[in-house]
C-alpha cells in the first residue's frame, strides 16, 4: 500500500467517522441523511449537475427540462443514499441483511454454475450494485469483485473491508486477468462493471442510448474464451426499504461465424443495462462522462480518472 498523505488521512477520518455514525442509525434515518447529502451535492456541484442534465437531455430528448431536472435530483439523492446504506448494510448481521433483500432469478445462477465454467456477473453503476454483491454470497457461493484501486490507499482498504464483509474477494482490475481465468476454471463467479468509459486497447465502441460509448471488451472476451455464462444483475429498491436482487437471463453469445463477435457480445450486454437504466433512470450514474462525443463538458472532472486507463491484463 502506498504511503498515505495528510489529505488521505483526513479523507479516511471523515469517511470512517460517517460509517460509525451511520451504523448506529435506523435505516430510515441513514437514508434521509444520504438523501440530504446527495441533494447538497446537486446544489453545489454545478459541473456534474450540468453534465447530468446534458446527458439526460440527450438520452431522453422527448422529456421536458423539468423532467430532466427531477431525474437529476433523484440521481444525486440516490447516490447519497447508496453511500450511507452501503456503510450501514455492511455492518449488519447475516440475518439482518437477509431480512432486507429478496431474490429474483436464483435458478439462473444455479443453472449457470451447473455448467461448470464459472459465471460472469455484469452490471453497471446502477441501483445498489455494491449491496447486491454483499447479498449474493449470503445465498450463493462467494464471488470475486473486479474493481479499480482508489487513489486514497486508506479509503481503498476500507472499501475492500466493506466489499469482503460477507466472504467475497476483490480483484484489482490492473493485472487481474490470470486470476479471473483461474476462478472461472474453478467454477466460481466473477462480478464486473461494464459502464465506464475505457481508454485502453481493450475498448470496443458500442451504442448506449444511441451514442457511441467506448466499453470494456473484457466480459465478452472472457466469455467467448472460457464458455462462462454472462448473467446481468441489478439491485433495485422496494417501497418497504428492502431491495430486490435481480438475476437476468444469460446473455446469448454470438454464433461462431458472427463477424466481430466481441463487439456484438458487448453490445448485447450493454443493451440489457440500457433497458434497466431506461426503466429506472434515477438509479444510474448520469454524472459520469460516459460518452466523449461532445466537448461542452470536457473539463468536467471524471468520476473514474485512473480506472479508465487500467487494462485487464495478466
Amino acid at each position: 500500500m502506498a504511503t498515505p498523505g495528510l489529505r488521505h488521512r483526513l479523507e479516511y477520518l471523515g469517511v470512517s467517522s460517517v460509517a460509525a455514525l451511520v451504523r448506529a442509525f435506523p435505516q430510515r434515518v441513514a437514508l434521509a441523511f444520504g438523501t440530504l447529502l446527495g441533494l447538497a451535492f446537486y446544489a453545489l456541484d454545478w459541473q456534474h449537475r450540468g453534465l447530468t442534465l446534458s446527458n439526460l437531455a440527450s438520452a431522453f430528448p422527448t422529456r421536458t427540462v423539468g423532467e430532466h431536472r427531477a431525474i437529476a435530483r433523484g440521481v444525486f439523492a440516490h447516490f447519497g443514499r447508496l453511500l450511507f446504506e452501503l456503510l450501514r448494510f455492511s455492518g449488519l448481521s447475516r440475518d439482518e441483511m437477509l431480512a432486507l433483500v429478496e431474490f429474483e432469478g436464483e435458478d439462473r445462477v444455479r443453472s449457470a454454475l451447473g455448467q461448470g465454467r464459472g459465471a460472469l456477473f455484469v452490471t453497471g453503476h446502477f441501483g445498489f450494485w455494491e449491496i447486491h454483491a454483499l447479498a449474493h454470497s449470503l445465498v450463493f457461493p462467494s464471488i470475486a469483485v473486479v474493481a479499480r484501486t482508489l487513489d486514497n490507499p486508506l479509503l481503498d482498504a476500507l472499501l475492500e473491508r466493506v466489499r469482503t464483509a460477507t466472504g467475497n474477494t476483490v480483484i484489482q482490475r490492473r493485472g487481474g486477468l490470470r486470476r479471473i481465468l483461474r476462478l472461472l476454471a474453478a467454477n466460481q463467479g466473477v462480478a464486473l462493471l461494464i459502464d465506464q468509459h475505457i481508454q485502453t486497447s481493450e475498448a470496443v465502441v458500442v451504442d448506449f442510448f444511441n451514442r457511441p460509448a467506448a466499453t470494456t471488451s473484457a466480459v465478452a472476451a472472457l466469455a467467448l474464451r472460457t464458455g462462462a455464462p454472462v448473467i446481468p444483475v441489478f439491485a433495485v429498491p422496494l417501497r418497504d426499504g428492502r431491495y430486490r436482487m435481480i438475476y437476468e437471463h444469460a446473455v446469448p453469445p454470438p454464433d461462431a461465424d458472427t463477424p466481430d463477435r466481441v463487439r456484438v457480445f458487448t453490445q448485447r450486454c450493454t443493451d440489457v443495462l440500457e433497458m434497466y437504466v431506461r426503466r429506472y433512470p434515477a438509479l444510474w450514474l448520469w454524472m459520469h462522462r460516459r460518452w466523449r462525443d461532445e466537448v461542452q463538458h470536457e473539463r468536467t472532472p471524471g468520476m473514474f480518472p485512473a480506472g479508465a486507463r487500467e487494462e485487464l491484463e495478466s
